[in-house]
């Protein structure tokens, strides 16, 4: 294993590591403020007992969210030089606002949040909630414009070897951004949503403070709906987007080794990348013209031709991205998210009616499982981003292999992926069973922030 493949297995490990945190940060802490607003505008206590129960869960995601972000940056300098030194100038200031304003903004609020219940007025403690979850949201579009970029370069100019910022308006409205940003939000919802529907349904089939909990489940089915339902159709315009920009990503995560006019969608395929075909496969006619193109007939490019195509542009080389990773993690991603629909549909219909979700013991029992399913769905889609657009770290104008640290030995780069990979694993387990601990906790014996 030499330094490059090293390098490239500690920053997705600690990419993934991180990813775990950062949409349910996201997406809990909008439904946190939600709860609280209710509270506010109604005054019943039992939104005061949702807020702070849910918020506390939040409070738990977000410190370890941080921890494994931090290692993140640090890695562009160690590992990754080469890539600092050609991109320092554009990729430095989305991420020094967003440790500047955003990050600093929701940690502050965040204080005010934990320790004003007893001293700022109800109204002053609410906007408190809200700036903390647009705080979070604004720190997340930051690092997505600096990642924008990678995947679709655009207010730049060349000098000296180095890329250089010329346009910042343009970098910001990044029709990339535009995408992946409302992509990862409603993700973000949508996994918040889970999380508090798998925890009330923990509670609804112990008869645990049903007064707070079937509320809490029923706001939270339709959090997850929104969310998921949302996700999956903001997803299908960014592919049609892909398609156009980085054409050789959505080929690979079809595994689709010839252009077809039209193109059908492969449920499962059997994939060998040496001989660039596939030994067998199940096809939807007309279904992969139709998610390029809103129509059944568009001829979708090949990863064969859309290679010869990258040859002529960019010189030699092997532009085609790992095909079985990226069709498989596609895969995952969908299948995970369609289920997510169907879940949490029936949550909203049978939370709606009077004690109806209660006698649902089957279907509760499903999703104090069903949590798992968008953690699989973001980490699968996360890799599906990232991988697809190699060999380019970022896209058409450096690769990964020229990117790296030129005189970081390997075996330096070896043992701070294993202290890394052992301190990443004990922080997320530690957070999980916080997490699970809490949220299993009698919320009558427990007063999750500054009580009363």
């Amino acid at each position: 294993m030499d330094a490059l493949l090293l390098a490239r297995l500690q920053f997705a490990i600690t990419t993934i590591y991180h990813f775990f945190f950062v949409p349910l940060t996201l997406g809990l802490s909008i439904f946190v403020a939600l709860l609280e607003t209710k509270y506010v505008r109604t005054g019943d206590e039992n939104y005061k007992k949702m807020t702070k129960f849910w918020g506390t869960i939040f409070l738990i995601n977000f410190a370890i969210g941080v921890v494994t972000g931090i290692v993140q940056e640090f890695q562009f300098g160690m590992n990754w030089s080469e890539y600092s030194r050609f991109m320092g100038d554009i990729f430095g200031a989305p991420l020094a606002i967003e440790a500047l304003l955003a990050f600093y903004m929701e940690s502050t609020f965040i204080g005010m949040w934990i320790f004003g219940w007893n001293t700022l007025s109800k109204k002053t403690h609410l906007a408190a909630a809200w700036l903390v979850a647009i705080g979070s949201n604004i720190s997340a579009l930051w690092i997505l414009i600096a990642n924008s970029f990678m995947q679709n370069p655009v207010g730049y100019g060349l000098e000296d070897g180095r890329a250089t910022m010329q346009d910042f308006f343009a970098l910001i409205i990044n029709p990339n951004v535009l995408y992946q940003f409302p992509h990862v939000l409603t993700a973000g919802i949508a996994m918040a949503g889970f999380v508090v529907m798998g925890f009330s349904a923990w509670h609804l089939l112990r008869k645990h403070e049903v007064a707070v909990f079937r509320p809490s489940f029923h706001l939270a089915a339709i959090f997850a709906l929104i969310g998921s339902a949302l996700v999956g159709t903001i997803g299908h315009f960014q592919g049609q987007f892909l398609v156009q920009h980085q054409p050789l990503k959505m080929a690979a995560a079809e595994a689709l080794w010839e252009t077809e006019q039209p193109a059908g969608f492969s449920i499962i395929a059997g994939i060998d990348e040496g001989a660039q075909e596939n030994s067998f496969e199940f096809k939807v006619p007309g279904v992969l013209s139709f998610l390029s193109y809103n129509n059944f007939t568009g001829e979708v490019k090949g990863l064969k031709d859309l290679q010869s195509e990258a040859v002529a542009q960019y010189g030699e080389g092997n532009y085609i991205p790992p095909v079985a990773l990226n069709f498989w993690s596609f895969r995952v991603m969908v299948s995970a998210g369609s289920l997510m629909v169907i879940l949490a549909l029936l949550g909203v219909i049978w939370s709606a009616g009077k004690n109806v979700i209660d006698k649902r013991r089957g279907f509760l029992k499903a999703l104090l499982f069903a949590p798992i399913l968008p953690y699989l769905a973001v980490t699968f889609g996360w890799v599906l981003a990232e991988t697809g657009r190699w060999p380019w770290i970022v896209f058409g104008l450096q690769k990964v292999e020229d990117a790296i640290s030129p005189n970081v030995p390997a075996w330096n780069i070896a043992l701070s992926l294993i202290i890394f990979f052992v301190l990443y694993t004990v922080l997320t387990v530690i957070a999980f069973k916080l997490g699970i601990k809490y949220g299993k906790s009698d919320i009558r014996t427990k007063d999750p922030v500054a009580a009363e």
